[in-house]
């Protein structure tokens, strides 16, 4: 704002003045220093500024002009920080209460809970009563995709894992296209928050539609509950049991015996917690580590190219739909390459041509930016069925016992990426190309580290973690 010049009530535009109340260099952080109380050319500085202190919005849609953040790139980039760390704060607590209470019990905590602390936020009555509501509202639900994708994994067979986690990762496309839309309807941000968060009450209706997970409920003990939820799939579905299943399930297991005799029953003097069974593992251990290092790569790469996108020209609702719209494509070329070619090779495959065609931008021609328009959406595309293809991949490489914690603990280590991320646009002050370099070495490296890992085409998902070290030896084929 200049307060010389400006009308009363002031306005965005600056007319004819700001060519000589405003620095030739552009920008809405500073002034040219006034040399009286005039708004006339010779009543201002030729060359010396000074910072702002006051701001004319153009509108106040967002929390940028209501809470006045003009200028303070550190307070809004900081929403998304806690944004990040909310999901990393409770991702090992949403493992746990999927891993112990189940995995419907999980997803309708973490489905229904953002409904009120939402619509709390949406009456924030200042910066940091808006950041804390970010984090708790992100700290409740964070977890939802994750446990979402979990139950919907362990409710298919091995022949409808790709297809039934690609479908989920293209919902969470569209997801991104409807928020992108809704929020071009509802500009204001406490009505657009008010639209996005109060509905999900509804979803406590879940709790009643749909189904615990029959392996979880097996993994438990609790055979009965299972085989109830098999025979009224098998009902609804107008398909019949083998006798040999009907019998499976039906018949009581043995009652166990009293050993004295440790040499008996070596399953019941292992009484090890999963934690330190894992921790014992070096297979398992060294899995979760290169897993670990994938989900860092997806998450720094996937966001990086998002946040970077939004320097493309035209409107940034357009710009936002068509970033999310090509991630489908990638989950497209996921169902038809991981049951076909497998799913080592055909993630490893996404992450290289990832890499490469990132490290391939900064030799582009200045001269034709559609080749680096081009390369840039084909590391989107490439990143994407990555994406799509290591949630499915890393949850067939633990076991039920600790399928949710490890998959939670490789996600959490994920959040890392996607808190660098949007520090990336930084590091065009040393190099404009710096940041694509980085994502494609680290795209690289990741799609070489899965040399370490066993294929899991139409292998059972281990139950143990004594199955799932084996699968490093021998292949066990889905009947």
């Amino acid at each position: 704002m200049v307060p010389e010049c400006e009308s009363s009530p002031a306005e965005f535009e600056t007319g004819a003045w700001g060519t000589w109340a405003l620095p030739d260099s552009g920008g809405s952080c500073e002034r040219l220093v006034p040399l009286g109380e005039e708004c006339a050319p010779s009543s201002f500085h030729t060359n010396e500024t000074k910072s702002c202190n006051a701001w004319v919005y153009e509108n106040t849609n967002t929390i940028v002009g209501e809470f006045d953040l003009a200028c303070k790139s550190w307070m809004r980039t900081l929403v998304g920080s806690i944004n990040v760390a909310g999901v990393f704060a409770t991702l090992p607590v949403t493992a746990y209460i999927s891993d112990t209470y189940g995995r419907r019990v999980a997803l309708v905590i973490t489905a229904v809970s953002p409904a009120v602390l939402g619509v709390i936020r949406a009456f924030s009555t200042s910066y940091i009563m808006y950041l804390c509501f970010e984090f708790l509202v992100t700290f409740v639900g964070g977890g939802m995709y994750s446990t979402g994708f979990i139950l919907a994994l362990e409710m298919v067979g091995p022949d409808k894992r790709v297809l039934g986690g690609n479908l989920i990762s293209s919902t969470w496309a569209m997801g991104q296209v409807v928020a992108a839309l809704m929020a071009w309807a509802v500009p204001y941000w406490r009505t657009y928050t008010l639209v996005i968060y109060a509905p999900s009450v509804l979803f406590i209706a879940y709790y009643w539609l749909i189904e615990e997970s029959v392996r979880w409920l097996i993994s438990k003990g609790n055979n009965k509950e299972a085989a109830r939820i098999i025979f009224k799939a098998a009902n609804m579905n107008k398909k019949k049991l083998s006798p040999e299943t009907i019998r499976i399930l039906t018949e009581e297991p043995p009652e166990k015996k009293p050993s004295t005799n440790e040499s008996d029953s070596p399953a019941e003097v292992d009484t090890r917690s999963i934690l330190v069974q894992v921790l014992k593992s070096k297979r398992i251990m060294c899995r979760l580590l290169v897993c670990s290092f994938w989900w860092i790569t997806l998450t720094f790469v996937y966001y990086g190219l998002s946040i970077n996108s939004v320097s493309l020209a035209g409107n940034s609702y357009v710009n936002f739909i068509l970033t999310s719209l090509v991630e489908i494509p990638g989950y497209c070329l996921s169902v038809l390459t991981l049951d076909r070619f497998g799913r080592k090779s055909s993630t490893m495959s996404a992450f290289i041509f990832c890499g490469l065609s990132l490290m391939a931008m900064p030799f582009v021609p200045s001269s034709i930016p559609w080749l680096t328009t081009t390369l840039n959406l084909l590391g989107k595309l490439c990143i994407s069925m990555a994406f799509s293809s290591v949630y499915i991949y890393t949850g067939e490489l633990f076991p039920t016992q600790a399928r949710h914690s490890l998959l939670g603990t490789c996600s959490m280590a994920g959040r890392i990426g996607a808190l660098i991320a949007p520090q990336t646009p930084l590091l065009m002050a040393y190099m404009e190309a710096l940041p694509y370099l980085i994502f494609g070495v680290m795209a690289t490296t990741a799609g070489l580290l899965m040399l370490l890992t066993p294929e899991t085409l139409k292998a059972h998902l281990p139950d143990t973690i004594a199955q799932a070290e084996d699968m490093d030896n021998k292949k066990v084929s889905a009947e």
